[in-house]
């Protein structure tokens, strides 16, 4: 609903929303008593099926910059794009996206060492996940050079040096408040600078797309100016359904399997004794107050509901979003029946990687790329969307070809006369054709 838990129980206890119990004597709402929520009729109207099949009409290629543990990357090779290059700073998530995936040009590295010269004019799509950075405002423009030095300035010289069709970056929800907002507005006044058209940005909630996870990315998606006025960019579509970690820990709408057992962190055999008196769902709250107190240091006399401690995930709501370890005091995230913390194989089952996908490295390495990582089923939904608008931009080139032909087509507008009214699609006709 977009709304916090607290909120929805203030509606049902104003009569504001109307709750229904079942035989377990858990309360729920019906989703056709809330279509004034435009995440809930997004629901009720979703498109995902018809948008899950759509395909390539030919191969694009693209580039990735800040690649992880590959979930981003994963999610768009799932689209369908052929990934050209793949730039990772660090060499244990490097070592995971070569060892799952070998076809592809894993280049380990600092991104500011690489000439992204080579592929101009050789790549359809950029995407990165780039860091959230300060910028500097000694200059009055807030321009390209103004972010030399940080990280979305090589971002955007890969985009100068390569000029794809476009390009889609992803971020952290604080983006667009961080440093007080200056930071974004940097942002679109580089991609401007760029000759690139932003569509206005979105924050994008994980559980949504078919992800088990409360997790929220914002996404940025830039098309080239010589061709953001020829199409129409459509957002994906939101999944009919909601996923639990239910879903993520058992055969059925995710997984056809029960999660493969896997190596996880431990709990010490104090906190271990404190966390087995907190129920499924439950936090710090229904620890006794002696008990409380003694866990939480000073953090008990702080403000904010401080509702990561001692937390307890529920087995059928969505989990809280992954962090890059599953086990810190701020941001627990314990198994919702046994009393541990969740292990590897349940982590990237929350981030919807597929239980082949390996990850390479320490224990604490393994958890940083799964929990920094987008989540795959996120990603595929946002690839899908982009392919979507490639597949229109074929089209479109193409018929301005038809449209508007050379000597050279002539005989392309002759063909096309002869295969008038019959069974065939001309576009494929146009592409064998096209010198």
């Amino acid at each position: 609903m977009g709304v916090s838990r607290a909120t929805v129980d203030k509606w049902i206890a104003n009569g504001k929303c109307n709750v229904h119990i079942d035989k377990y004597n858990r309360k729920y709402l019906v989703a056709s008593e809330l279509v004034s929520f435009h995440e809930i009729s997004a629901m009720l109207n979703s498109t995902w099926e018809e948008e899950s099949v759509v395909v390539p009409q030919r191969t694009f290629t693209s580039i990735e910059l800040f690649a992880g543990g590959g979930g981003l990357a994963l999610g768009m090779h799932k689209a369908g794009f052929k990934h050209l290059l793949l730039n990772e700073y660090d060499k244990d998530a490097c070592a995971t996206l070569k060892t799952n995936m070998p076809d592809w040009n894993v280049v380990q590295g600092d991104v500011h060492d690489i000439d992204f010269t080579p592929y101009y004019g050789k790549v359809d799509l950029l995407t990165g996940g780039f860091p959230c950075q300060a910028f500097s405002y000694a200059g009055k423009r807030l321009g390209f050079e103004e972010t030399r030095g940080t990280l979305f300035f090589e971002l955007a010289r890969a985009v100068k040096e390569t000029q794809p069709k476009v390009f889609v970056a992803e971020n952290v929800k604080g983006l667009l408040e961080h440093d007080n907002g200056h930071t974004i507005d940097t942002i679109k006044s580089v991609i401007a600078e760029l000759g690139y058209t932003l569509i206005e940005p979105r924050v994008l909630r994980a559980i949504l797309y078919n992800v088990p996870q409360k997790r929220e990315r914002i996404i940025l998606i830039a098309i080239r100016n010589d061709i953001a006025h020829l199409v129409d960019f459509k957002w994906p579509s939101v999944c009919g359904d909601i996923r639990t970690l239910r879903d993520a820990f058992f055969s059925g709408n995710l997984y056809d399997c029960d999660v493969p057992e896997s190596e996880g962190q431990k709990y010490p055999a104090a906190k271990e004794r404190v966390m087995k008196l907190v129920p499924e769902g439950g936090d710090w709250r229904d620890l006794p107050d002696d008990v409380a107190k003694e866990y939480m240091k000073g953090s008990y006399h702080l403000g904010g509901g401080k509702t990561g401690m001692a937390r307890r995930l529920s087995m059928d709501e969505a989990s809280l979003t992954l962090t890059c370890a599953p086990a810190q005091k701020q941001t627990e995230r314990c198994h919702p029946i046994e009393t541990r913390p969740l292990t590897i194989r349940e982590y990237a089952r929350i981030q919807t990687f597929p239980d082949s996908w390996q990850f390479c490295g320490s224990l604490s390495a393994k958890y940083k790329q799964i929990g920094n990582a987008v989540p795959v089923n996120l990603a595929w939904a946002i690839g899908r969307a982009v392919m979507r608008l490639f597949n229109q931009i074929d089209d479109i080139m193409l018929q301005n070809i038809v449209d508007e032909p050379s000597p050279t087509y002539k005989p392309v507008r002759k063909m096309h006369n002869l295969f008038e009214g019959m069974a065939c699609e001309p576009t494929k006709i146009y592409t064998v054709l096209k010198p």
